[in-house]
């Protein structure tokens, strides 16, 4: 961190500034203008540009914007002579670090490159601070801390070996998706194919070829043999996502195949063996959907050997700070930008929103935010309304500063019940089991609360 580019029109003050900076260690080069730093930025490659503002052709903030949107890391300060402050400020603003004013003394210039260093040195701890967070909270592709997550970790590895089938449960959003790609990567499957397919995406004319592949001439548009999903996962993992949304006749066959390990394609009158791992994951709730009959029973209970609930973002609301971190890093590599994070406003919104999209929502949030930022700061203005403004009223009750027990209680307990109510679909006998109180409490809890819009 000992490169300097000294970028001013004025030959005589880059002469000085050269002998003053390399008299106190630094290795130094200089450019007449903006587009000669240009042309050295790439085979320098300074740590810091020391840049008069106003220049000829291309001044220094052209000179900033150019090396930003070439996403240079290099820290920029910034040169004003007497009458030009608005001129530096506006540079800042635009991502500069500091500026030093003309006429200056020797030791303002030395100065303002050491306050630089110390602030880049703090800068890419803390940039090795947060990947070893990553590394540390990362388990395969999910980033979690929260207790309930861990406990999710813990049950994939330990089902990852065995053949067994695994049903993943949870709202939609959650990362359903992520669970069992890393089921595949723990197993000794890890080298065969992970094939994905969402039962609630393809139509249900098509679905069974999809799965099971089919015959030349099987019907219509059969002109050649096709290979199935399950053939094609043949050896690895076959992710059954939205299993909630496959249809009766095709639950049987599924059925069958995860019974005898064997499938018929369409128009063929032959079975194929298939060794495939089944992982099927789905936001409803199959019991209620068994019971309704719109889920084979018998199906249930094979699929549900061994279930991993994913718990909603709204309960580990601690995972939050971590994935937003992770969302504008990643995002700021994909998109160009140079995002430093979030406003203390804007961390908090996103902490007290209850997100009934869950991770999914999250990410395109964060990816929404980073592209309409003005600054290098994600501000609450840069958020959609809903989050702006559909604050959860559990954490807005509890950073009320209210103490009042009774009152409290209150409001989570409508929270709750209205949670259980659109959770069963409006059962109230089956919300009052979830809740675990009477059924007869319940009913008086609703006139209480007054839940007329379920």
């Amino acid at each position: 961190m000992r490169r300097v580019l000294v970028v001013d029109d004025e030959e005589n003050l880059r002469v000085v500034l050269r002998t003053l900076l390399k008299r106190h260690g630094y290795e130094v080069e200089t450019a007449a203008g903006g587009e000669e730093a240009l042309a050295l930025v790439d085979s320098f490659g300074p740590d810091f540009v020391l840049t008069d503002v106003r220049m000829p052709k291309m001044g220094g903030l052209d000179l900033l914007s150019t090396l930003s949107a070439k996403g240079n890391d290099a820290t920029v300060i910034v040169m004003s002579a007497y009458g030009n402050t608005d001129l530096a400020i506006e540079a800042m603003k635009a991502g500069a670090y500091d500026y030093v004013q003309k006429p200056f003394k020797p030791d303002e210039v030395v100065l303002a490159l050491r306050k630089a260093e110390e602030r880049e040195l703090l800068r890419r701890e803390n940039r090795v601070l947060r990947d070893e967070i990553r590394k540390e909270h990362r388990f395969e592709a999910i980033l979690a801390k929260s207790a309930s997550m861990q406990r999710v970790f813990r049950t994939i590895a330990k089902v990852a070996e065995y053949k067994t089938t695994v049903l993943i449960t949870g709202e939609s959003g959650v990362g359903k998706e992520l669970v069992a790609k890393a089921i595949h990567s723990r197993s000794g499957r890890r080298a065969e194919p992970f094939v994905a397919v969402n039962c609630g995406a393809i139509p249900e004319n098509l679905l069974e070829s999809e799965l099971f592949g089919h015959r030349k001439g099987a019907f219509t548009d059969a002109v050649h043999d096709r290979q199935g999903l399950f053939e094609g996962a043949s050896g690895g993992s076959l992710f059954l996502d939205e299993i909630g949304e496959l249809p009766l006749q095709l639950q049987v066959k599924l059925l069958r195949v995860l019974e005898e390990e064997r499938i018929r394609r369409l128009g063929d009158s032959r079975d194929i063996t298939v060794d495939v791992r089944i992982i099927a994951a789905t936001h409803r709730d199959l019991t209620q959907e068994t019971n309704a009959g719109r889920f084979r029973e018998d199906l249930f209970y094979r699929l549900n050997v061994l279930q991993i609930a994913v718990p909603p973002l709204r309960e580990r609301r601690e995972d939050i700070p971590l994935l937003v971190d992770h969302f504008v890093h990643r995002n700021n590599a994909r998109l160009g930008t140079n995002v430093r994070g979030l406003d203390t406003e804007a961390r908090r919104l996103l902490y007290e929103y209850a997100w009934p999209g869950n991770v999914r929502e999250l990410e395109n949030t964060i990816e929404r935010a980073m592209v309409l930022a003005e600054g290098d700061l994600i501000v609450a203005a840069d958020l959609p309304e809903r989050v702006r403004e559909a604050r959860d009223p559990v954490q807005v009750q509890l950073a009320s500063g209210e103490l009042s027990v009774k009152k409290t209680t209150r409001v989570i307990e409508e929270i709750l019940i209205r949670r259980a109510l659109q959770k069963t679909k409006g059962n109230r006998t089956r919300a009052a089991e979830v809740l675990e109180i009477s059924h007869r409490a319940l009913l008086y809890k609703i006139k209480d609360y007054q839940i007329t819009d379920l």
